[in-house]
């Protein structure tokens, strides 16, 4: 596809707080990329240099290859949707989607075209003359994708637009979102702090921390291979277990070694990540050489349910499809044993976490 965006070792500093830190990354054409992290991370800030609100205090934007770094946000070419979404209440919807065509100098018929082509994308051709106050929350999401999708810009900017949506109406404009991406075939980016949302949309998926990016790449390689515990932790139900490098190069878990190998030298500290749906509960515990616990806590979450087993140096998290006849009759204080899936288990040093 090519490389569309190039953001070379741009750092960020306000006064003397570094919130952006070296970040490289390229973003190729018609992608949709996520940046997820925790708030203070530095997501916001690096969109809204890539949108041209902020300068970089160091480094460079390359946009098909040419410095766009000081170039002036109305200049670059790109759609944006705000967390508040912006919309101009005086307006009508329709005069909302087209306010950036006649910034653009537009005449009114090819306006009123673009408008009535992009009303039927979102599904709501009935609305350009109602005013805006009178939308509903998804109507007025739908309203200031359209606004940004009008002036076919190079790229799409989205700042946590979702947020503000309840969990049934967020998960369906979830999907509308990524149906009008790949429609349109912008390249996009999306900054979110909602693990399934990036999961859901992104191509490429850019986990930050503290202003440096601690993993980008598929959303499905990084969930089964994080490279770190704040990796494997934010992205999903993970246990992240405490555990050593023993003199035969096997991993050690609560002082007894297991089958996952290690190239770390003895005595080297460990950190053990695995899934909670990788973990396999045992009720024959006297039959089981996995590590022994107490069944502390059950909760059904639908499809699933999830119990936490406390072992006798940590709590492990487990889900299993709700249906699965072990789970007949499981009371809190009941005496199980685990095993771990050793395909599904990442073993990486404590000091990378």
């Amino acid at each position: 596809m090519g490389i569309d965006l190039s953001i070379a070792s741009v750092s960020k500093k306000f006064g003397q707080f570094e919130a952006l830190k070296g970040i490289d990354l390229d973003i190729e054409k018609g992608s949709f990329v996520c940046l997820l992290g925790p708030s203070g991370c530095g997501k916001t800030t690096l969109l809204r240099i890539i949108a041209g609100f902020e300068k970089a205090s160091a480094g460079q934007l390359l946009l098909g290859g040419n410095d766009i770094s000081r170039l002036p946000p109305h200049k670059r070419d790109f759609g944006m949707v705000f967390q508040s979404l912006a919309l101009f209440p005086h307006m009508s919807v329709a005069e909302n989607i087209a306010y950036g065509l006649k910034l653009r100098g537009l005449s009114k018929l090819k306006r009123d075209d673009r408008v009535a082509e992009l009303l039927e994308v979102i599904s709501l051709p009935a609305i350009a003359d109602r005013p805006v106050s009178a939308l509903s929350g998804g109507q007025r999401q739908r309203v200031a994708i359209a606004r940004a999708l009008a002036v076919q810009p190079r790229l799409f900017l989205l700042d946590e637009p979702l947020s503000a949506l309840d969990a049934q109406l967020r998960d369906a404009m979830q999907i509308e979102l990524r149906q009008l991406q790949q429609q349109f075939g912008v390249t996009t980016i999306l900054v979110t702090h909602d693990q399934t949302e990036a999961m859901m949309l992104a191509d490429k998926l850019v986990v930050m921390k503290e202003g440096e990016i601690c993993q980008q790449g598929a959303p499905q390689d990084i969930y089964r291979q994080p490279a770190n515990a704040f990796t494997a932790e934010f992205l999903g139900a993970s246990n992240i277990l405490d555990a050593s490098a023993s003199d035969q190069g096997q991993v050690q878990l609560s002082g007894v070694d297991t089958v996952f190998r290690t190239d770390a030298p003895a005595g080297t500290a460990l950190k053990l990540s695995v899934r909670a749906e990788s973990v396999v509960l045992d009720r024959a515990p006297h039959l089981s050489s996995g590590p022994l616990g107490e069944v502390e806590f059950i909760r059904n979450l639908g499809a699933s349910t999830e119990i936490l087993v406390r072992t006798g140096v940590s709590t492990v998290r487990v889900r299993l499809p709700s249906r699965d006849s072990i789970l007949q009759d499981l009371r809190v204080g009941e005496q199980v044993a685990l095993q771990f899936d050793a395909e599904s288990c990442v073993v990486f040093r404590a000091d990378a976490a």
